[in-house]
């Protein structure tokens, strides 16, 4: 008889930010390798880090901090959606949503007045999004973009097209990126 794991209440981190972020970067809770080392995207296979490096000179070969200063020097911010929730493992799949607690959008916005587009890392992100922020959040101004998730789980879409992807949103939403 296989013993059922008990989930764990999971926490989030604070989120980046700076006076000049003009885009909220959102992924939904930190995996299990993320919340170990107390970084954003810590799994060394997330694609994340890589991409961030090829668009705005945030790549994984920077120290943590120098790679949180690259994004904000670019006017990136960087958080979760979810405050907190229970789950098993690492995959989003696995989030119990009877569970979840998001984050205060509405604190994060109003300290935030530039920030008008939200890039989802993946579809639980702009689920959880969804179904627990935008109808209290009561916005109408906000750019909403679900991209494909850096996440190891999701290697279905090769990497060239995700980094197409994340540079075109980006520069939709104003952020100087490199390349074409």
């Amino acid at each position: 008889m296989k013993r059922a794991s008990a989930s764990s209440v999971l926490h989030s981190f604070a989120p980046i930010e700076s006076p000049r972020a003009q885009v909220l970067i959102l992924g939904s809770m930190p995996g299990a390798a993320s919340l170990a080392a107390a970084r954003y995207y810590a799994h060394p296979q997330n694609r994340f880090w890589p991409i961030m490096g090829e668009l705005v000179g945030a790549g994984p070969e920077l120290e943590y901090e120098r790679r949180l200063d690259a994004l904000r020097a670019a006017g990136i911010a960087l958080w979760d959606v979810l405050a907190q929730c229970e789950r098993e493992g690492s995959l989003d799949a696995a989030i119990r949503d009877d569970t979840a607690v998001a984050n205060d959008f509405a604190g994060f916005l109003a300290r935030h007045p530039r920030v008008r587009t939200l890039l989802f890392n993946g579809a639980k992100a702009e689920h959880s999004f969804r179904r627990f922020v935008l109808k209290p959040l009561a916005r109408s101004d906000l750019r909403l973009v679900r991209l494909p998730s850096t996440s190891p789980a999701n290697a279905s879409q090769r990497p060239q097209m995700k980094v197409s992807a994340w540079r075109e949103a980006l520069r939709e939403a104003g952020v100087a990126v490199r390349g074409a």
